[in-house]
Parts: structure tokens; C-alpha cells; sequence
């Protein structure tokens, strides 16, 4: 890679700090903050919200929506009565 034009690719650690995970890969993105690694050297953090540890879709954790409670909602609300049907509007 040209490094006139490309970012520095390195070793990065990302921490989801709600699920108390962190994994080591490479990564483009750089930080001030570091951290010792279990392999004792120090490498760049980046703190994530939401990782495949605590994500709902990966844990099982997901809601399911009821589409069709939705929809029988919405056409009882928005239903037209019979008078407003037989006059055109």
C-alpha cells in the first residue's frame, strides 16, 4: 500500500464495555487510549456500545414484533365507517 495515501494498518484492540469483551484484530482506526494485551505487549482501544457479545440478534435476545396486532390496529383506527364510503370521501 502506498502510505502517502493510505491509513496505518495495525493491531487495535475494540472493548464492548457492557459485555466486559474485548478482542484483539487489525484495524485502520487508532486511539489514545491503550491497553496491555495477554500477550504483554501494549496496543491501541477502541470502546464499541454494542458488540457481537451483547448484540440482541447475536444473544437470542431479540423481540419479535407483532406485525399483524399492528396492522389489525391500524385498519381499526383508520377504518372508513359505511356512511363516509357510500358519500365519496
Amino acid at each position: 500500500m502506498n502510505t502517502a495515501i493510505h491509513p496505518a494498518y495495525g493491531p487495535v484492540v475494540f472493548r464492548d464495555r457492557a459485555a466486559n469483551h474485548a478482542f484483539l484484530t487489525r484495524s485502520t482506526m487508532t486511539s489514545e487510549k491503550t491497553v496491555e494485551w495477554a500477550d504483554g505487549h501494549t496496543y491501541p482501544v477502541v470502546d464499541v456500545e454494542i458488540s457481537d457479545v451483547s448484540h440482541p440478534f447475536y444473544t437470542g435476545n431479540q423481540r419479535v414484533l407483532d406485525t399483524a396486532g399492528r396492522v389489525e390496529r391500524f385498519e381499526r383506527r383508520y377504518a372508513r365507517t359505511s356512511g363516509a364510503a357510500k358519500s365519496g370521501r
